[in-house]
Parts: structure tokens; sequence; C-alpha cells
């Protein structure tokens, strides 16, 4: 096997997943700046590259996947409803809730501690930019992936593409995945890594760990998509447009 260093964050993230546990440690980002080795991501960070293969060295000798997930093997149909169901349920559920959390905690905090109040007004445009950022997704890109599929497994003369639609979509997407990303971390920073200060109360506590979970889903929801669901969606319009059936 190619050493760990020499392969990108989110091809460590795809052969086994729980190496996003340890990003996760180490803020490294696989999801959005996944195309990155882990010497390069390692090196940007200041981070000691030894001490981050020695812990994913212990990650591969233990195989760990998510039980059941095999996303590397997935059809690109079932990975959009995956996401759909696993991802964009969790977002619709969390964001209200959030939302409620944040503005409490904000408006009651808030003169003591400045940056709830910057948090709140974050995540609120986070919340916004990610309900309108699934719906395209739901209504336009995900039902176009599910037609590439059905075209390529019937050669269902109807269902071929005329011509190269996807990537413009997929590029409007990623854009929006980066700009999901620079809110989480500029809310992290904020929030001292979701650090709350030890008078915190309850609510306080609470919507700082929802911040930290919230994070970490994010970064698998855009793992899946960024590196896993549009590569190869492309691909499979590519080999449609040219005739190419394996």
């Amino acid at each position: 096997m190619k050493n760990l260093r020499e392969i990108t964050l989110a091809e460590l993230v795809t052969q086994q997943s729980g190496a996003a546990v340890i990003f996760e440690k180490y803020q490294l980002d696989f999801c959005c700046n996944g195309k990155r080795t882990l010497e390069d991501a390692c090196k940007s960070q200041g981070l000691n590259v030894d001490e981050v293969t020695e812990k994913l060295e212990v990650i591969f000798r233990k195989n760990t996947k998510f039980i059941g997930e095999d996303f590397q093997n997935m059809s690109l149909d079932k990975l959009a409803d995956y996401i759909m169901f696993k991802h964009h349920s969790y977002v619709r559920e969390m964001v209200p809730v959030m939302l409620a959390h944040t503005q409490k905690v904000a408006d009651k905090h808030g003169e003591k501690y400045p940056n709830l109040v910057k948090i709140a007004e974050l995540w609120h445009e986070l919340a916004g930019e990610l309900t309108h950022h699934m719906f395209k997704e739901e209504n336009i890109l995900f039902p176009y992936v599910k037609r590439l599929v059905a075209a390529y497994r019937t050669a269902n003369e109807v269902l071929m593409p005329r011509q190269p639609f996807i990537s413009s979509p997929i590029e409007v997407m990623e854009l929006e995945h980066d700009r999901a990303g620079e809110l989480m971390k500029e809310i992290r920073e904020l929030s001292n890594n979701y650090t709350p200060p030890l008078d915190a109360c309850t609510s306080y506590q609470l919507s700082f760990n929802e911040l930290r979970e919230f994070e970490m889903d994010l970064h698998r929801h855009i793992h899946l998509e960024n590196n896993l669901l549009f590569p190869k969606a492309i691909k499979l319009e590519t080999e449609l447009l040219h005739g190419v059936f394996n």
C-alpha cells in the first residue's frame, strides 16, 4: 500500500472512515480541502505528520469502517438517497433547534460574551444557506444523477444526456460547500473550539455541543458529495455522452 503520507485526506477517509475521527481531532479538513495529501495538509497546519500517521496506521490495522456502509462501492442513486436520509434530514431536524438555542444563549449571555452574538448571526446565515442548498440538490442535481444511473442501467435513449450538464451545478454546490465550511470554521474559532467558560449554563453548554456535532456531521456530508458522488456522477455523464458502457 502507498505510504499514508502520500494519500489524500479524502482517499484516506474513503478507504477507512475511522480516519475521519483522527482528522476531526487535528482539525484536518477532509471534505472541502480533501484533495491535499496527508503530508501537505499536516505541513500547512504545522502538525507533526509522524504523529498523525501513527494514529492513522492504528485505524488502518483495525480495518475500521462504518458498520454496514460501503460508500466507495455504493451505487450513485443509493448514495444520493443515503445523503438525503442521513444528512439532509439531520440538517432539517437540527436547524430550528439550533437557531433557538444559539439565539437564546446570545440573548442571555451576549453582553458578557459578545462572541455569542456573532455565533448566533453566523449560524443563522449558515442555516439559511444550507436549507437553500439542499433544496437545489434534492430538486435538480440528485434527480439528474438518478436519471443518469437509470440511463446506464437500461440504455434507454430517452434518458440519455444530450449535452454536458452536471459540471455546472456541481461547481455551484462545491462553492456553497466551501462557504459552509468557512462559516463553521469561524464559529469554531469564536467558540474556542466549542469550549464553554466554566460558568456556562446548561443551555450554553448544550448549544456548543450541538455546534460541535453539527460540524462533524457536515464534514462527513460534504465528503460524500465532493469526493464520491460528484466526481463519479461527472464520470458517468461523460461515459454516457460518449456511448461508453462497461
